[in-house]
């Protein structure tokens, strides 16, 4: 166990070295799955924002856009035309909500550096979307419970992350070479998660979840 260290999404205490490089030591939740670094490793607010601007997604590029596609798809099959939405943690170039709102859907943004409207976060949506979003969250607890208290019953959250397997396959993984990711969801969190909440829980392909609010509840 590692000292007062506690999970950032489920508060557990119970901690466990699961792999160390040479940059960084990683840590497992042994109550939730999830995979994370300690705090002393998180980037300052400006180096993580220079971080953010090296990235070059834009709104009109095909390639972005086949890659989000593998959210917004299955999404639209799921939602009711012209839908509320949100698309937290938008990023510069929103193409996600370009392309959602093209499909007919009314879509807020939400980025603490680039679009930073708090307003946004005390509305009710019928979709949320997360899209390589929830890794770089240092409270990821605190976050999602906010976006499911924003998300109406019957509503879908949906999120792109690449999901953690094993120790094994964590030391080969680019993902974890990124300095702004800090949080690593397997599949096993996304269930503990939704099992919590009473949700539905889909896994597409490799990379997407889709969490659906029931009907009734709050």
């Amino acid at each position: 166990m590692n000292g007062n260290l506690h999970c950032p999404l489920c508060g557990d205490g119970r901690v466990e070295d699961f792999y160390r490089d040479r940059r960084r030591q990683y840590l497992r939740c042994v109550h939730c799955g999830l995979v994370f670094v300690p705090p002393r490793y998180y980037l300052g607010s400006a180096e993580e924002k220079a971080e953010y601007d090296l990235h070059r997604n834009e709104v009109d590029d095909p390639g972005y856009r086949r890659f989000l596609s593998r959210l917004a798809d299955p999404l639209l099959a799921r939602i009711p035309s012209a839908a509320r939405g949100l698309d937290f943690g938008c990023g510069p170039g929103p193409a996600l909500a370009a392309m959602l709102k093209e499909a007919g859907h009314q879509v807020s943004l939400y980025d603490v550096f680039y679009r930073p409207d708090a307003e946004v976060l005390q509305r009710s949506y019928q979709f949320i979307t997360a899209t390589e979003v929830v890794e770089h969250l240092h409270e990821p607890g605190l976050a999602l419970e906010q976006l499911w208290e924003n998300l109406e019953p019957g509503g879908y959250l949906g999120i792109m992350t690449k999901l953690v397997r094993d120790a094994e396959s964590f030391a080969r993984w680019h993902y974890k070479n990124d300095p702004t990711h800090v949080c690593f969801f397997s599949e096993s969190s996304w269930l503990w998660w939704a099992r919590q909440r009473a949700a539905s829980l889909e896994r597409i392909g490799a990379d997407v979840i889709l969490l659906r609010k029931a009907q009734g509840l709050c």
